[in-house]
């Protein structure tokens, strides 16, 4: 599958939504940081430095599941709260709470501000459906059809398996490999034979992990070196440079 870029044993595409798809993951970090820093500035001790919407995005929260993202970054200062409840109000000083908080900013950053897909990944995916491959979307978030549908892309895709879904199945998120497996399942497909296009390094270890045939890592942010690191097969800024265009 030259055209592609792809091994040719490589029979269905698995792919990432933010950062991938969608030019959400800027909003996500920003999101993120307004929540962390409120309730940083509420707290006292050596953890109560600025969350940083590079570093700290990257390494603690970038496509994991909601909680689990409020967790490693808490964790990475010193700090516990409670779990909570998914029910919790966005103001419960809870694990819960936080990332309710987050959603709550995140969905308003969206509603002011909109949403934009890549067009070089459009273009890629019309192009892998030509070729007859199937698709699938991955993605830690709940609002994921939403997104999609905001986009005009939900028709891309064969099988989604997002936050809601993985909750339902209670599939534990990236960087397990379990989302990804599980789309693979839903495919019909060995994940030999599935590639899995990724722009979080949480995204790139799920991917090595579950033992995908294929995995490109978009690098949207200057950390192609990362990427590799934790189990790229080829790194690139758009997937233009691995071809589709029509």
């Amino acid at each position: 599958m030259t055209q592609l870029g792809l091994p040719d044993d490589i029979q269905a595409c698995l792919f990432d939504l933010d950062g991938v798809v969608t030019k959400t993951a800027v909003v996500h970090a920003a999101a993120w940081k307004e929540t962390f820093d409120a309730f940083l500035r509420a707290q006292e001790g050596p953890g109560t430095r600025p969350f940083d919407a590079v570093a700290d995005y990257d390494e603690y929260v970038d496509g994991r599941p909601r909680a689990d993202g409020v967790r490693a970054f808490l964790d990475s200062r010193g700090i516990h709260l409670p779990e909570g409840t998914p029910g919790d109000p966005p103001d419960a000083p809870t694990v819960h709470g936080l990332g309710n908080r987050k959603n709550e900013l995140l969905l308003e950053r969206i509603r002011t501000g909109g949403v934009e897909a890549y067009e070089g990944t459009l273009r890629y995916l019309e192009a892998v459906r030509a070729e007859g491959l199937r698709t699938a979307i991955v993605s830690s978030s709940a609002n994921c059809r939403d997104v999609l549908r905001a986009v005009g892309a939900e028709h891309f895709f064969d099988v989604r398996i997002d936050g809601v879904v993985a909750a339902e199945r209670r599939l534990p998120g990236k960087p397990h490999p379990d989302t990804f497996l599980a789309a693979a399942h839903d495919l019909g497909v060995e994940p030999s034979r599935a590639a899995v296009f990724e722009d979080a390094l949480a995204g790139m270890d799920a991917g090595r992990a579950g033992g995908f045939g294929y995995v490109v890592g978009l690098d949207r942010v200057g950390q192609g070196d990362a990427l590799y690191a934790h189990g790229a097969s080829v790194v690139v800024k758009d997937l233009t440079e691995l071809g589709g265009k029509r």
